[in-house]
């Protein structure tokens, strides 16, 4: 295999990171993809050289933050950065420095690299990481990432203000995943509920998002999901998976002495029982028959 270009230093770190490691300056001719795979190779041991040595920790970081090396490197580089901040006492000493080379990258040219850099700084609740996908959830022309990655993003540290764009997102009929991972991020908020409802009701809605509909209300407002579970238990025409997830919620947080008496209610479940129903969904109708003494 080609070597990689570098000093005759018997570390894995500087073994990998060539030139820049040692002198910061990038390769002067570009590296082969024998090379660049030696380099990659190298760096995935470099936690193991790294943890007691601060310095080649900054080496691995200026290798990452070098927008000439090769994006293969760069990304070895960052994974050999996230495996040694487990070891707190040796990172310590750079961990301000990896967080200004994040804030950086979050803007760097490579939308991959982009995408992993501000996942890491949203686990880490950064602000500035925040602000900047706020931003360009608001404005299209600002953003450093699709919407639905930068919503689900939004969902590890979710603040008022992230509940705000992520209502906006749907009012301007957003894709499917972008719809989705809204949904999802407001699943927490309690001024959500009638979005929820309207969602939960409404056959033409996929079904996934039915189901977080679903869910949510159940965590935000039980009351109203056995509301619209009985609705649509009542409609000859929804979906059998739909109809078992209102049943399950009917089940279990009910009104027994009112259940028992719907004889609307237990027509349907009775006819959904007995119709083209997909056995494991006829198995939840008969726990709910029986439990109600039909």
């Amino acid at each position: 295999m080609e070597p990689c270009p570098t000093a005759d230093v018997p570390s894995p770190v500087a073994l990998a990171a060539g030139p820049t490691a040692v002198e910061f300056r990038p390769f002067e001719t570009e590296l082969t993809p024998s090379a660049v795979d030696h380099c990659v190779a190298a760096l995935a041991l470099a936690p193991l050289a790294v943890s007691g040595s601060e310095t080649d920790l900054q080496r691995v970081l200026k290798l990452l933050a070098n927008p000439d090396e090769p994006i293969e490197v760069r990304f070895a580089a960052l994974d050999s950065l996230q495996t040694a901040s487990f070891d707190a006492t040796t990172f310590s000493s750079i961990h301000s420095d990896y967080i200004a080379t994040l804030r950086k990258l979050a803007e760097d040219p490579d939308y991959e690299l982009r995408q992993r850099v501000l996942g890491i700084l949203m686990r880490e609740k950064d602000g500035l990481a925040q602000k900047k996908l706020l931003e360009g959830l608001k404005n299209p022309a600002k953003a450093l990432l699709l919407p639905e990655k930068a919503l689900q993003l939004l969902s590890y540290d979710v603040h008022a203000e992230a509940y705000s764009a992520a209502r906006a997102v749907l009012k301007k009929r957003p894709n499917d995943d972008a719809k989705r991972e809204a949904l999802r991020l407001l699943a927490a908020d309690p001024k959500a509920v009638p979005i929820f409802e309207k969602v939960l009701r409404d056959k033409k809605e996929l079904r996934e998002n039915r189901q977080i509909a679903a869910s949510a209300l159940h965590a935000l407002d039980p009351e109203k999901l056995q509301s619209q579970a009985r609705k649509i238990l009542l409609d000859k025409s929804d979906y059998a998976d739909i109809k078992a997830t209102s049943l399950t919620a009917l089940e279990q947080f009910g009104d027994d002495a009112a259940l028992s008496k719907d004889k609307a209610l237990m027509q349907s479940v009775n006819r959904f029982k007995s119709g083209k129903t997909p056995a494991k969904y006829k198995q939840t109708a008969r726990r709910f028959l029986s439990k109600y003494g039909q």
